[in-house]
């Protein structure tokens, strides 16, 4: 009962951050901290990551009409349309993909710390304020349609997610942040994001999933009960962020989370050089 109500609690900080450009993967880490799971070292490392099917899942039942070519209420030019995005949104996950699965277990082995966590929380807070207040009055040239962006600059969206393999990034945070500066407005490069989520999960989990059962180890019962409760959690937990969000931003800029990423990266350097 003490580790499906752990798993509960990482289910809420997973659901929460991982939408948020405040890094779900540097949350999970700096949670380990202080609430361990009871559970083997591969299992755990595959945790972390498969956690994130409850999250993309959200983003399916919010985004299911937009997203589906198959719509029968949908003409004929918005099934193209639609089809068209998918093929944007699998062209931006190529970079990231590559970058992924030949640098996976070394990042896994040196990035995963807190240290990492802290520094990439501050310098990216501080990359949303700069990158905000440059933006200001500019919002007549922006691309605030979804289906307006083009094949270049969801490639070039695509290589933001790269920097999001860094503990702490935040994978959301790194695609809108480069979505921003390419010229996409909050708003459409926030949905765009999410699409790439997705792809980008599915196939991430994959790979976590199939290292684990290559490693040989096998999941207890508690093990496989804490990864449904997560991802339950995650899942209902996505659906009333992602809500928020897609609200917050059509009236605020991201400067909030900015300030939010460098007091919280201040507070976890002053607490490991404590510990």
């Amino acid at each position: 009962m003490i580790e499906l109500l752990k798993a509960v609690l990482f289910g809420i900080v997973e659901g929460i951050t991982e939408w948020l450009p405040v890094s779900s993967t540097g949350h999970l880490i700096l949670l380990n901290e202080f609430v361990t799971l009871n559970m083997s070292e591969q299992f755990q490392s595959m945790f972390d990551v498969v956690i994130q099917l409850g999250a993309i899942l959200a983003v399916i039942v919010l985004f299911f009409h937009k997203l589906n070519p198959f719509a029968p209420s949908k003409s004929a030019g918005e099934k193209k349309q639609t089809w068209s995005l998918w093929f944007k949104v699998c062209a931006a996950i190529i970079p990231s993909g590559v970058v992924g699965v030949l640098f996976d277990d070394w990042m896994d082995a040196h990035l995963h710390n807190g240290l990492v966590v802290s520094i990439a929380l501050i310098v990216y807070g501080i990359a949303f304020i700069l990158v905000e207040r440059r933006n200001q009055g500019n919002y007549q040239k922006q691309i605030n349609d979804v289906h307006a962006i083009d094949y270049k600059t969801a490639l070039l969206i695509g290589a933001f997610q790269c920097l999001s393999l860094v503990p702490g990034t935040s994978r959301s945070g790194s695609t809108i942040l480069g979505a921003i500066l390419l010229g996409v407005g909050r708003s459409a490069g926030a949905e765009f994001s999410f699409f790439m989520a997705i792809p980008t999960m599915l196939g991430a989990s994959a790979i976590k999933g199939l290292k684990f059962i290559l490693s040989g180890v096998s999941a207890t019962g508690t093990e496989l009960g804490v990864l449904v409760v997560g991802c339950i959690v995650s899942f209902v937990v996505s659906l009333l962020v992602i809500r928020g969000l897609m609200e917050y931003v059509r009236k605020h800029s991201f400067s909030a989370f900015g300030v939010y990423r460098i007091v919280l990266g201040i507070l976890v350097l002053a607490y490991f050089a404590m510990k």
